[in-house]
This record gives structure tokens, C-alpha cells and sequence, in this order.
């Protein structure tokens, strides 16, 4: 995989290595020609987001391990499409990022004004 920046620029981090996150499932929010969702924002997901996302039609609570889908929890972290990241802001159901882990690809869709608004203090 060719090198990717988050979106400040820099070599983009991990988002998560407990849980193989990411569309390439490699821990990063890698992205590429097959990534359609463009799984590129690096999250903390809340239980407000799981309940948002779901009833927006995308049930990311229940494992489906066909997909090396684990189900996710409050306070994991993980890469989700940004649209669908995009959609929950306003609504005022984003959970918070973290930059360094968040594709630059993002940016296609996300102003970095507004992810800069949701930075992860902790």
C-alpha cells in the first residue's frame, strides 16, 4: 500500500490495532478504488453514533464475521465512511476523531473545519 497522509498532512497513523479497523482491515483508515464507502475517518465510536448509524440503516453493534466485522461498542475506535460521518455531524451524532488517523481523503467529503470541531480530548 502506497504511503497515505491524514488530513493535516502528515504520514496518517493507526486508528485501531485491537480491532483490525479499516476497509483493508489493517488498523488504518487506508483507502483505495475499491473503498466506495471511503471508510476514511478515524473515530471513538459513542453509543449516540451506533444508535444513529443504525437507524440510518448501517447496524454496526452486531458482528458479522463472514466480513471480519467484530460489532462494535462504545469507546472503540474505528473508520467509518465519511459520508456517513458527515450525515450523523448534522445531526449532531458524531463522535469524536482523531486527525492524525483520519485519511486526507476525507477532505473530499468533510471540511477539516468541521472534523476540527470533534477533535478527541482524552
Amino acid at each position: 500500500m502506497s504511503k497515505q497522509l491524514n488530513v493535516l498532512g502528515t504520514t496518517l497513523e493507526v486508528c485501531c490495532s485491537k480491532t483490525q479497523t479499516g476497509f483493508y482491515r489493517d488498523g488504518f483508515c487506508h483507502t483505495g478504488p475499491m473503498d466506495m464507502g471511503s471508510h476514511t475517518v478515524c473515530c471513538f465510536i459513542t453509543q449516540e453514533f451506533l444508535e444513529f448509524s443504525k437507524r440510518a440503516g448501517n447496524d454496526l453493534s452486531t458482528p458479522v464475521p463472514e466480513y471480519n466485522f467484530p460489532g462494535l461498542n462504545p469507546g472503540d475506535k474505528w473508520c467509518v465512511c465519511a459520508s456517513r460521518w458527515l450525515q450523523a455531524e448534522e445531526k449532531e451524532k458524531a463522535p469524536p476523531v482523531i486527525l492524525e488517523a483520519c485519511n486526507a481523503r476525507c477532505l473530499e467529503i468533510v471540511p477539516l473545519e468541521t472534523l476540527k470541531l470533534y477533535v478527541h480530548r482524552g
